[in-house]
């Protein structure tokens, strides 16, 4: 189908929105995945041995922020580009590091869900269901580019 003017506009503008509180909605993505999946806890380094509230955490703080970027920057360019453009040595390094974790298909969707949650909050009364949907292809965008890379790296792997 394509991701539209329209779905690229309402990207856009509801980046613009949540600018203005990147790190208080990378964190919130992060608590959502936690309440979604509990057992996403063991996945992440920094947040394996500990009970510390996530907000405390400085390294949690840190790759939210990161990631939350990554996929809000990564749908602008879905109109533009047509497809989900990573740097080469970034997309290689996403691949490998969910395949050494063990993130498979269901993992994917329950951050899917969490970014969506965040969103809604991030925009507050703007959310509406074309926003949704929105933001729901450009993350099956880049979900398909790291998977793709997975995949890629599985193969070198086990020709090893």
């Amino acid at each position: 189908m394509g991701f539209s003017e329209k779905q690229e506009t309402l990207v856009k503008e509801s980046w613009e929105i949540m600018k203005e509180d990147i790190p208080g909605l990378s964190v919130y993505l992060y608590i959502q995945i936690l309440e979604i999946f509990p057992e996403a806890k063991g996945l992440f380094s920094f947040l394996k041995d500990t009970d510390e509230i996530p907000q405390n955490n400085p390294k949690l703080k840190f790759h939210a922020v990161k990631v939350f970027k990554m996929v809000c920057e990564s749908a602008i360019q879905l109109r533009e580009k047509g497809e989900v453009v990573i740097s080469g040595s970034t997309l290689k390094s996403l691949g490998s590091v969910h395949l050494q974790k063990g993130i498979i298909d269901p993992h994917f969707e329950v951050v899917k869900e969490a970014l969506l949650r965040t969103v809604e909050k991030g925009v507050g009364e703007k959310w509406s269901e074309d926003m949704k949907v929105a933001w729901s292809e450009a993350y099956d965008q880049l979900a398909a580019a790291i998977k793709t890379q997975m995949e890629k790296e599985a193969a070198q792997t086990q020709q090893l």
